[in-house]
C-alpha cells in the first residue's frame, strides 16, 4: 500500500550544532534546512548534495561568496559551462551545496532569490530507488533512464527530490566517490511512517512548525 509521501523538510545532522547554526545564519543558507546534533560516524562523500537554482550569475556569486565568507570550502569555483554558470562549496559540517543558473550573462545585480531548491540523492541503482519511491507515493516529473530522476513536489513543498547516480553526482560536485557511515541527513516526509530507502537515506514524519 502506498504511503503518499512527499518531501517537506531537510534536517542536517551536525557534530557541532552551535558552529553549524552560526554558519547557516551567516551564509544565508539556513532558511533551507533544519539542524540537529549528531555524533554518528561518517567519512568521505555522504552521498547527496543540496542545489540552489537562481536567476543570474550575480546570484550565484552572492550565495557562494556568502558561504565562503562564513567558512565554507570551495570545491568548484563559480564559472561558465555549456549549461550555464555555477559553482560548488562544502559547508564546515560537510554538506555539499551547488548554486547554479542557466544564464551565462548578468542582466542586473543579485536579487538574493532562489528559484528552486533540490536535494540530489546519489543512488547506487537509480531505477531501483525510483521504483521504491514510486511505491511510497511519489510521482515522477522528469526521468532520463537510469541516469536521473526528478519527483514532482507538492505545491507547498520548499524542496524537490531528485536521484542521480552516486558516482556521477560525486563527479559533478568535485569530490571522490568513496564514503561510508552516516549520511548525516534526515528527510522529513508528509506521510506518517518512518522508513529508509535502498541507499540508506532515512525518512521521518516532518514536524510542522506552529505559529505562536
Amino acid at each position: 500500500m502506498k504511503c503518499m509521501t512527499s518531501l517537506a523538510a531537510i534536517t542536517l545532522e551536525v557534530a557541532d550544532l552551535p558552529a553549524a547554526e552560526r554558519f547557516y545564519s551567516a551564509s544565508g543558507l539556513g532558511a533551507h534546512v533544519r539542524l540537529r546534533a549528531s555524533d554518528a560516524p561518517t567519512t568521505g562523500f555522504r552521498g547527496f548534495s543540496l542545489s540552489l537554482t537562481v536567476d543570474r550569475p550575480a546570484d550565484v556569486r552572492h550565495f557562494l561568496d556568502g558561504a565562503l565568507d562564513a567558512g565554507a570550502t570551495s570545491l568548484k569555483p563559480a564559472s561558465k559551462s555549456f549549461w550555464g554558470y555555477g559553482g560548488v562549496v562544502q559547508a564546515p559540517d560537510g554538506t555539499i551545496w551547488k548554486v547554479a543558473t542557466s544564464a551565462k550573462k548578468d542582466d542586473g545585480p543579485a536579487t538574493g532569490r532562489v528559484d528552486s531548491f533540490v536535494l540530489l540523492l546519489g543512488a547506487s541503482d537509480v531505477a531501483e530507488t525510483r521504483a521504491f519511491y514510486v511505491g511510497h507515493g511519489l510521482t515522477v516529473a522528469k526521468s532520463f533512464g537510469r541516469k536521473y530522476v526528478e519527483f514532482a513536489a507538492a505545491p507547498d513543498s520548499p524542496v524537490k527530490l531528485a536521484l542521480y547516480g552516486r558516482r556521477a553526482l560525486a563527479k559533478d560536485v568535485g569530490v571522490p566517490v568513496d564514503g561510508e557511515g552516516s549520511h548525516r541527513i534526515v528527510l522529513g516526509g508528509t506521510g506518517t511512517d518512518a522508513f529508509t530507502d535502498p541507499d540508506g537515506f532515512a525518512w521521518e514524519p516532518a514536524a510542522v512548525p506552529t505559529t505562536p
